[in-house]
């Protein structure tokens, strides 16, 4: 799997210019929900719902940058909330987090515990060499997974040759991973800036990925 040449805007650096952005691509034959790891999943459900609240949640600093990003872009976060306070919220009210498969319960798992919104593509769907972090456009097309046409102008948006595939709200229907997914890059947004923590969370997810796919992994940084 060759690297995707992965760059900011001028205008995402304009305006988040703190962002630092991490990438792990792994290859591995993806599997229904792991029972190994859905414990796991449910121990971190209670760990975060004994710490946080819905208002003390704003507060966690990656998703508190996410939340400024959006502000800064045109977006109202609160409107538009970001996944990783999406999944935050709903643990706190009592709910599980959804089981949809090996890979994709990992990104969920690592957002959970990170307070990042991290991307999980289908590395084969990505059209092109090239990926671009910007802003949305008015008008421009997006299906989020599970959410029909949603609303992207001011808000961040990872774009290839194509068009967009992720945003802090939802990654796109045209590029999610599925069980017939054998590649992935995943795309962890530090919007606050903190490479330490950026560096955790992409360690967390290769780790994880390894232990329950048997995936080969790489890490790097953009």
């Amino acid at each position: 799997m060759e690297s995707k040449n992965i760059t900011l805007s001028p205008e995402i650096r304009e305006r988040v210019p703190a962002f630092v952005g991490g990438a792990l691509y792994a290859s591995f034959t993806n599997t229904p929900s792991d029972e190994a790891l859905l414990s796991e999943m449910r121990a971190e459900e209670k760990r975060a719902a004994s710490l946080y609240s819905v208002d003390t949640i704003k507060l966690i600093p990656g998703i508190a940058a996410t939340r400024a990003a959006y502000k800064a872009c045109g977006k109202d976060p609160s409107r538009y909330r970001p996944s990783d306070e999406q999944l935050l919220r709903r643990v706190i009210q009592g709910k599980e987090l959804w089981s949809i498969s090996t890979a994709v319960d990992i990104g969920n798992l690592a957002s959970l515990r990170s307070g990042y919104s991290i991307g999980c593509f289908d590395y084969d769907l990505i059209s092109g060499p090239d990926i671009t972090l910007g802003i949305g456009r008015h008008g421009e097309p997006y299906e989020g997974i599970g959410r029909g046409v949603i609303n992207i102008e001011g808000m961040p948006v990872y774009r290839d040759a194509v068009g967009g595939i992720g945003t802090p709200t939802s990654d796109n229907e045209r590029t999610k991973m599925t069980l017939a997914t054998t590649h992935m890059l995943a795309l962890v947004n530090g919007y606050d800036g903190d490479k330490d923590a950026v560096t955790a969370c992409l360690n967390f997810m290769k780790d994880a990925f390894e232990r329950y796919l048997g995936a080969e992994c790489r890490t790097e940084y953009f």
